[in-house]
């Protein structure tokens, strides 16, 4: 024992996965290798594949906690493509982010055009119409 570092021999310190690091969920390093092998550039910094990472995770977790507010509202357990179609098109910013995307089976917005619906009239109908 010469006094110097650890005793006991040589005890490494645990492996912490960059995303554990940053204190994500998603995967940094499958981030970066897919960044590598794909032909985005010739060198691709660290920080910069912790940062995507980290806005991919924000957007998902937005538009899962908005669908997941669709669903409950339709008294539903499961979110389907309809309830993220719903979430993502009633929300202004995530509208203007996907705008040129099509869900699939997510369908259409309810929407009625205002000349198909009846006009009411302005005559009132006496007592003796109502019944």
């Amino acid at each position: 024992m010469s006094g110097h570092g650890n005793s006991g021999g040589s005890a490494r310190a645990k492996a912490k996965s960059r995303s554990a690091r940053a204190g994500l969920a998603f995967p940094v390093g499958r981030f970066h290798r897919q960044l590598r092998r794909g032909s985005y550039g010739r060198r691709v910094g660290s920080t910069a594949v912790v940062y995507l990472a980290a806005v991919l995770e924000y957007l998902t977790a937005e538009v899962l906690e908005l669908a997941g507010n669709v669903a409950r509202y339709h008294k539903k357990h499961r979110i389907t493509p309809r309830h993220i179609q719903l979430a993502v098109r009633y929300d202004q910013e995530l509208n203007k982010l996907l705008d040129g995307v099509v869900i699939a089976q997510g369908g259409v917005l309810p929407n009625i055009h205002p000349s198909l619906l009846h006009k009411k009239t302005g005559k009132k109908r006496s007592k003796s119409q109502k019944n």
